[in-house]
């Protein structure tokens, strides 16, 4: 089996709003997310790490913030492409690990219903992806509550190599 891996980060800025899209799932918060789309930080950094570790170049590559049709877009729908794209090419995920970096909102509750997104458009088991969330103890942008981030890490797998 070949191997690689991929690693995506994203982050979106705090404004107007009163939830936040991570994942699929609409969390309540005090703010919204500034962006083009649903600016689910969490989707977005999978996708890159997807694209990454396919060299299949970046989110932005395929899903640039300049074309009309992905304003307001649900970024599921991002992430189901990319999987069909690396599937093409005969890749598939080995295993992910996302860290939501934000001192708010919390994850923990929320991370079940998160899975089972994930693992539905990723077309995985829920045991090879992993989503936790860490606080970086007030410091940085994330410490004054002006946004939110996201790594995420996957390993992808071809079983039968393309010739």
């Amino acid at each position: 089996m070949s191997l690689r891996i991929g690693h995506g980060y994203d982050v979106h800025r705090f404004g107007p709003g009163d939830q936040v899209t991570l994942a699929g799932v609409r969390i309540p918060h005090s703010a919204g997310l500034v962006a083009h789309s649903d600016g689910d930080v969490l989707i977005h950094a999978l996708c890159d790490a997807l694209f990454g570790a396919a060299a299949l170049g970046d989110i932005g590559r395929h899903f640039p913030d300049i074309n009309p049709e992905y304003r307001n877009a649900d970024s599921r729908v991002f992430l189901r492409r990319a999987v069909a794209l690396l599937r093409a090419q005969n890749w598939e995920l080995v295993n992910a690990d996302i860290t939501v970096i934000a001192q708010a909102p919390r994850i923990a509750s929320h991370q079940r219903a998160m899975l089972g997104n994930l693992s539905a458009d990723l077309g995985a088991d829920p045991g090879q992806i992993n989503i936790k969330g860490t606080t970086t103890e007030g410091l940085g942008f994330t410490g004054r509550g002006e946004g939110i981030a996201c790594q995420a890490v996957v390993l992808i797998g071809r079983c039968n190599p393309l010739p």
